[in-house]
């Protein structure tokens, strides 16, 4: 692939302060790429993103103020053919699915080396997809997520470990609610960011993963 003569405009997002800094510095050191901005919740970048031009979009597929479907609804809005690279630490089939489903360009797992990384944006910039088989787990039906040197509670936001706390406690959805002073809705909806971020399908299923990798023990 011929690298551009300008560098490739790239806007970030995490919401998770030391991987962004260290995503940040690493961008900035690359001679092919120019980090035009970077944020840590979802509002934010939508409220700045008319402002800024960008060739590729670099986002955590989880972000703990909007889901990615309503993020890329607004984004699509203001920049319809702006290619989006997804950042997540779960690999598997249900998750490639859904980034091919989002209408997104691909994404690149955590883990990845920074070569996969570039190689990763100067696709999607140029046009192309960015999924590699290599993601998949031999069982692909299942998502997992991969653990290079974090732990998967730290995957979690403050508000989500509270909630995993309860539900593991056997708290409804209307007592957790109760509890924190938020809506049902807003638990359901952090409940089923959980069950995709620890890669099961129930509420059995995320308490069985607790348990089993002693979650529960470090909350």
């Amino acid at each position: 692939m011929d690298i551009q003569a300008q560098p490739i405009r790239v806007v970030l997002l995490d919401d998770h302060e030391i991987f962004l800094k260290g995503l940040e510095k690493l961008l900035g050191q690359q001679p092919i790429l120019r980090l035009e901005a970077s944020f840590s919740t979802g509002k934010m970048l939508i409220e700045t993103l008319p402002q800024l031009q960008a060739d590729v979009l670099l986002l955590d597929l989880q972000v703990p103020d909007i889901t990615a479907e309503e993020l890329l609804a607004q984004i699509k809005k203001i920049y319809p053919k702006v290619p989006v690279l997804y950042l997540t630490m779960m690999r598997g089939s249900r998750i490639m699915r859904r980034i091919e489903k989002l209408g997104a360009s691909g994404y690149i797992l955590k883990d990845a080396s920074v070569a996969q990384l570039l190689t990763a944006i100067q696709c999607v910039a140029a046009g192309d997809t960015y999924f590699l088989e290599e993601s998949l787990p031999k069982d692909e039906d299942k998502n997992t997520v991969t653990q290079p040197s974090v732990r998967v509670v730290e995957l979690l936001s403050k508000r989500e470990i509270e909630i995993l706390t309860l539900i593991c406690q056997e708290y409804s959805s209307a007592e957790i609610g109760e509890k924190l002073f938020l809506s049902t809705g807003t638990v359901d909806t952090h409940r089923r960011n959980i069950l995709v971020k620890l890669g099961v399908n129930n509420t059995v299923g995320l308490v069985k993963f607790a348990i089993q990798n002693g979650l529960l023990n470090e909350i």
